[in-house]
């Protein structure tokens, strides 16, 4: 049902519905022309696209009508079948998509890979420009693109006539037509094209062929007709029509969606308007109807508001065969062919290859236009879905296998999916390894099938039998948790749900596109979406109290994420923040002093972490000295840093920024400070507290461990063991 608010629709439609007119008209007689059907059949589709898939469809702004995706196919199927036939098979065709969109399956359309539509929509460009060229130098197309393309050298060095001349110029003048004034754009570049080589062949008296109607085009009978036998290939046509106009519909009408901000388009109603347009368009002698992408986005930019325009441009061309009829059968062929030229060069467009190139879809891409160009679409369409699943099935399947030295150790990385493809080349590279060393296999797939299992359980026995050591990590998943023990896990349904290895309250889509008003907002949005389902059992457990081992003291630093830089989760870390990561000196602060207490007395954490930071605010400012104020009174308590005496170092150097230097000193002064607390002592004497200095440095994201024994900071990792700070 269609609702027209009067004031909106002659305001907004009515304008913009007369521009869509002015370029329907000249495409509708083209697209006729190279699928060999009767021209008045491109606008009876035109007509029928307008007003009834305007009406029914899904797609508010879309536009349908005859398309140049088709045009292949139709002058195939007029070949084998005849017209009346194949006028059948768009009613039969109609009822297939009205049957698809009652299924509610439009979406599946859209499954089809973006490179293999393009690809078909390119070879279809090719395919008319190889026979429209033949059109425009005098001559007449060939049956396949093969035979034009052999035909092509000898067409173009043959006499050639008016109808040249006339070509060209309607070229030239849709080449050139938008780069003139806006003003003389508001006349759409199709139409001015045709309106003037018409224009100059009737003034000229040229002699050369133009377009036929019959005499009486009001006279509309049933012309559809059933054939005599064959119905193989009839149903076969029926679905490849069915198919390919569906898939352009829809893509069209996504294509639509992002040019307006308006309703989004309901696709299974799209597809129902759709087949019922193509229906009523065959049963009335019609070509196929389709969404048609210029029209739709042309609609867009002229200002339409609802779907009455896509139905007034219906009503227009109904008017304009009705009341001009004889001005059509003025226009040459060989301008419409000039025109269809320009509009199959542009099906091959090169932003296309470049984005299907960016995502390594190329080869499909290829593949789809030359199956369309040297066979026919079905088979160039069929062609690049093959490819595609042959791609899809490499890229699901291939693993990624790697191996890294990590001084005596081995480090192999396996990535992906793991199946008895990927076994061969697993074998090779887990052979390589020399017995005896140490290996960290690390497992980051998503699946592990019975060979890959297998060769891993077989290959982790031999390598401990003679001395060496497997160590099993795995990310995700826990595929090969019982590998030694010869149980594998059959299903992920099989397998326990796995927490994050790393949680990271930050993303960096936030850090670059950094909306600060509504981080918060939308970081919590994604905590609920993504983290909280997978963090929801480990916090259950944690609702009834903490228990964290490790009291953490470190700067407010923004760039210090705790969790982050310890690879640790919720409930592990009792974290104090302050400026400078300062343990004022003999309990002077009641904050710090009640924290320190109920850490160590009441949640009888196991260590106590202080970690400075390269770049520090606090320590460039006690350097410097601080000004006046509530940081210089804070400050105070990190003095007895300033005053330290010898070298602080990171691994055996000494930091080139005085405030780096500092930072160093800081940690170790503020655990002297930790000591002078009575409950911090008496646990450290104890055995019950470990305290420990660390430093990151943020330009490298690297964390330091302070030795005692060597008295510097080492790179985390770097040391067999960690002795106590101080």
């Amino acid at each position: 049902m269609v609702i027209m608010r009067p004031l909106a629709v002659l305001r907004h439609d009515l304008p913009a519905s007369l521009v869509v007119f002015l370029v329907a008209v000249p495409l509708s007689l083209g697209i006729a022309l190279a699928s060999g059907a009767p021209v008045a059949a491109g606008l009876v589709a035109a007509v029928v696209g307008g007003i009834v898939a305007g009406a029914l469809g899904g797609s508010a702004l879309q536009v349908s009508g005859p398309a140049a995706g088709l045009t292949v196919v139709m002058a195939e199927t007029i070949q084998t079948f005849g017209w009346v036939v194949t006028c059948a098979i768009t009613v039969a065709a109609g009822a297939l998509q009205i049957l698809l969109g009652l299924s509610r399956i439009a979406r599946a359309a859209l499954a089809i890979s973006p490179a293999i539509v393009h690809g078909m929509l390119a070879g279809i460009g090719v395919t008319i420009v190889l026979g429209q060229l033949h059109v425009i130098l005098g001559g007449k197309a060939q049956s396949s693109a093969i035979e034009n393309i052999a035909e092509l050298p000898g067409q173009i060095v043959a006499h050639h006539d008016s109808a040249t001349l006339i070509g060209l110029l309607t070229i030239a003048i849709l080449l050139v037509w938008p780069r003139l004034p806006k003003a003389v754009q508001r006349v759409p570049g199709p139409l001015a094209a045709i309106a003037a080589a018409t224009v100059l062949s009737v003034v000229t008296g040229m002699t050369l062929p133009r377009v036929e109607l019959p005499g009486d085009l009001l006279n509309v009978h049933l012309v559809p007709q059933l054939p005599d036998g064959g119905w193989g290939g009839f149903a076969l046509a029926v679905v490849t029509i069915a198919l390919i106009a569906s898939v352009e519909s829809l893509l069209s009408a996504v294509a639509v969606d992002r040019l307006h901000t308006g309703p989004r388009a309901h696709l299974d109603r799209e597809l129902v308007g759709q087949g019922a347009a193509n229906m009523v368009s065959g049963a009335l002698g019609g070509l196929p109807v389709t969404g048609v992408i210029v029209r739709s986005s042309t609609n867009v930019a002229a200002g339409a508001k609802s779907r009455a325009s896509a139905v007034l441009h219906g009503v227009w061309v109904l008017l304009f065969v009705v009341l001009l009829a004889g001005l059509i059968q003025s226009i040459p062929l060989a301008a419409l062919a000039g025109l269809l030229v320009h509009v199959g060069a542009k099906l091959v467009n090169p932003g296309h290859m470049r984005t299907v190139l960016a995502h390594g879809d190329l080869p499909v891409y290829l593949l789809t236009l030359g199956g369309v160009v040297v066979f026919d679409l079905l088979t160039g369409v069929l062609a690049g879905i093959g490819l595609a699943l042959v791609l899809m099935l490499r890229r699901t399947l291939w693993s990624g296998i790697h191996v890294e030295h990590e001084g005596d150790a081995w480090r192999v990385v396996v990535e992906g999916v793991l199946t008895f493809l990927s076994v061969p080349r697993l074998s090779k590279i887990l052979g390589g390894i020399p017995a005896g060393v140490p290996v960290r296999l690390e497992l980051v797939v998503d699946y592990l099938d019975h060979a890959a299992f297998e060769s891993l359980h077989t290959w982790q026995q031999a390598h401990e039998r003679a001395g060496g050591t497997v160590d099993v990590d795995e990310v995700g998943h826990p595929w090969f948790g019982e590998g030694k023990a010869g149980r594998p896990t059959r299903s992920r349904l099989a397998a326990s749900r796995a927490v994050p290895r790393w949680l990271a309250p930050w993303s960096a889509w936030q850090a670059v596109e950094g909306i600060p008003a509504q981080q918060t907002r939308r970081g919590a949005t994604e905590f609920h979406r993504r983290a909280a389902p997978l963090l929801r059992d480990t916090l259950s457990g944690l609702a009834d109290g903490q228990r964290p081992r490790t009291l953490f003291i470190t700067c407010g630093d923004s760039r210090i994420v705790p969790n982050l830089i310890t690879t640790s989760g919720p409930g592990d870390l009792f974290t104090i923040r302050n400026i400078g990561n300062l343990v004022p000196p003999g309990q002077a602060d009641p904050s710090m002093n009640a924290s320190i207490e109920y850490a160590v007395g009441v949640l009888g954490v196991e260590e106590i972490v202080v970690c400075g930071h390269s770049g520090c605010g606090a320590m460039a400012a006690l350097a410097e000295g601080p000004p006046p104020g509530p940081l210089s009174v804070w400050l105070r308590h990190a003095e007895p840093s300033a005053h330290r005496t010898g070298s602080a170092t990171l691994d055996g150097g000494v930091p080139d920024r005085e405030g780096d230097r500092l930072a160093l000193h800081n940690v170790l002064q503020q655990l002297e400070h930790l000591r002078e607390y009575p409950s911090v002592a008496a646990a450290e004497a104890a055995g019950k507290v470990q305290l420990t200095g660390m430093y990151f440095a943020v330009g490298t994201a690297q964390v330091y461990l302070f030795d005692s024994a060597e008295r510097t900071f080492r790179p985390a990792g770097s040391a067999a063991a960690v002795a106590p700070g101080g």
